[in-house]
């Protein structure tokens, strides 16, 4: 079959393990750990192979990068890659060759988190170095397969060049503290990070992180966390950004986006116009996913940035299941109705709009009685993009806990609502319209090119290079599941959406003059000990590298601590010599 499926998000929320420590005992572990001298046996030293950390010269290692998950996910990896290159590290594709695996995990779902897990298993099988990030390591650092590993929090990926640099070196660091301003916890890392974008073509712009809600089954708020969202003119300044490096087409990502500002005043209808006054003719914006109570509030204007030119007409609205009682139990904070007000509305004042929407099979006290409500809900809307997931507990959540639904039951309704779904052809009825497309990528097969129409639906379009990053008019000729063909109409103009030629792919984008003078004269070095590090951070690494985008603080107090760093190893160093005689 010669397309694929879109990869369309599968985010969903996040909560903090009782096991973790609260930041007040965290604070208080800090402050009595002491650097201790390790003694090794000359037989340890000879059976390690590794060179000493003194002579690894970090900043020339090869690096591979595995992400799994959501946009928001897909976009650490990005801004993880940029970091690296820009310091010098060579981002590879090839897994084998690579000196550090660098595992961006995630944490819906037990299969994704079995790859992670078998990832880690085979790097170490390979003597390779290894770094993860993510929401698996962020939610649960503690469990066994991590021991010994470094990890960087999904609120610390601005510092991924310090762990990498650290883990070469040999050492096991982990940085998983919140970025705070004055005590509120912020969206993230900055977003004008150096980058490397998956396709040149697409910026993925997380506009806030975490969420309001706290789902039975979901894993993700234990390391995402509570909602926090990025001020307005941040995330304008980004889009900005992304179209002067030739990008066409943003993605709007977050575990919620419909919840975007709540914490700061501010509300998702208020961010889209100022983002639309930004977009260039020919280039798009797709809207992330959204649970239904937010949108509830801002459905009139929703309808009408959702009709808007510049603004793809789709939305992802997960409703999970059909059946109220099913919705409670998960504490979705709605009911069907208001999913089905919602979808009513939409497709009333944005003729064509897509939905997409998510359902899970066989949640804890599902009845067949539930399913079947489930299933009516699939055959009155026809969803033409459907999520179908079996539900599989994850561990630590309430969910897990709940008297669960035979595995054989489970894995039978997933079957039925995925025949279902393949019952209909949602396109077919598109057959000889002439619809404008935004190419942006290539299909899996390698034999056409991807572009999307107003609707956010797939049309494979010939593989000619002069339409890559294009906006165009086409003739549909066939329809399939999950995408439709189209040919260039005889009388096709082609609509250049970017400013300026896109960059090539592999390359770094978000380079400021800032940061280019820094890498051709030296970085700056400062003590930073206030880094929320695990025991099994070695003194040295207190001494951290900061990058242009990390420095803050005045320079006396640069020089202050630096000194009283100074003057405790100094001590340290006598001490040791007093002992020795």
């Amino acid at each position: 079959m010669p397309a694929a499926c879109d990869s369309v998000l599968e985010d969903i929320e996040d909560i903090v393990s009782a096991e973790d420590l609260k930041p007040h005992d965290r604070q208080f572990v800090r402050k009595n750990v002491f650097p201790k001298v390790r003694k090794r046996s000359s037989q340890n030293i000879q059976a390690d192979n590794d060179p000493p950390s003194d002579s690894v010269i970090p900043g020339v290692q090869k690096i591979w990068i595995r992400t799994w998950g959501c946009s928001h996910n897909n976009s650490d990896g990005e801004y993880m890659a940029g970091q690296l290159a820009s310091y010098g590290y060579k981002i590879t594709d090839n897994s084998a060759e690579a000196d550090l695996w660098l595992l961006n995990s995630c944490t819906v779902k037990n299969p994704a988190e079995d790859h992670f897990r078998n990832s880690i298993k085979k790097a170490q099988e390979g003597k390779k170095k290894v770094v993860l990030a993510g929401c698996v390591p962020q939610a649960q650092p503690r469990q066994d397969y991590m021991k010994g590993l470094s990890i960087i929090g999904v609120q610390q990926i601005d510092r991924v060049v310090e762990v990498v640099e650290e883990t070469i070196k040999g050492h096991s660091v982990r940085l998983l503290g919140q970025k705070k301003n004055n005590g509120k916890r912020l969206g993230g890392a900055r977003l004008d990070l150096p980058k490397i974008r998956k396709n040149p073509l697409i910026e993925i712009i997380s506009i806030n992180t975490g969420c309001l809600n706290a789902c039975t089954y979901c894993k993700t708020k234990h390391a995402r966390g509570d909602l926090a969202s990025y001020p307005i003119e941040e995330l304008v300044d980004r889009a900005k950004q992304s179209f002067q490096e030739g990008v066409c087409e943003i993605w709007l990502t977050s575990e919620d986006t419909g919840a975007y500002g709540k914490d700061i005043g501010t509300d998702l209808p208020t961010l889209l116009w100022k983002l639309v006054e930004v977009i260039p003719e020919g280039a798009m914006m797709r809207l992330g996913m959204t649970n239904p109570p937010y949108i509830l509030e801002h459905l009139e204007e929703m309808a009408k940035i959702l009709n808007h030119p510049r603004v793809y007409a789709f939305l992802h609205i997960p409703v999970q299941s059909a059946s109220d009682s099913v919705l409670m139990d998960m504490k979705r904070e709605y009911c069907v109705a208001d999913f089905k007000q919602v979808v009513d509305f939409l497709k009333e004042k944005v003729p064509g709009i897509t939905i997409a929407t998510d359902i899970i099979c066989g949640f804890p006290g599902e009845t067949d009685e539930d399913f079947q409500e489930t299933v009516k809900l699939v055959e009155q809307y026809r969803f033409p993009s459907l999520f179908i997931n079996q539900f599989y507990p994850r561990p630590g959540t309430p969910a897990a806990k709940m008297h669960q639904v035979p595995a054989a039951v489970k894995k039978q309704r997933t079957k039925d609502l995925s025949q279902l779904f393949h019952s209909y052809s949602p396109y077919d009825h598109k057959v000889g319209e002439r619809q404008r497309v935004l190419v942006t990528e290539e299909s899996f097969d390698s034999n056409y090119y991807v572009a999307h129409n107003p609707f956010y639906e797939q049309v494979l379009v010939p593989k000619d290079p002069l339409l890559m990053g294009k906006m165009v008019e086409v003739s549909i000729y066939e329809a399939g599941k999950h995408f439709m063909k189209g040919q260039l109409v005889s009388d096709a103009r082609l609509y250049t959406a970017s400013i300026t030629k896109p960059l090539a792919k592999g390359e770094v984008s978000g380079l400021t003059e800032e940061f280019r003078h820094a890498a051709q004269n030296g970085t700056n070095w400062k003590a930073n000990p206030s880094a929320e590090t695990s025991l099994e951070t070695p003194l040295s690494s207190w001494l951290t590298l900061q990058l242009p985008w990390q420095q803050e603080g005045d320079g006396l107090k640069i020089l202050s601590v630096s000194l009283a760093l100074l003057a405790v190893l100094v001590m340290f160093y006598y001490g040791v010599m007093k002992t020795e005689r």
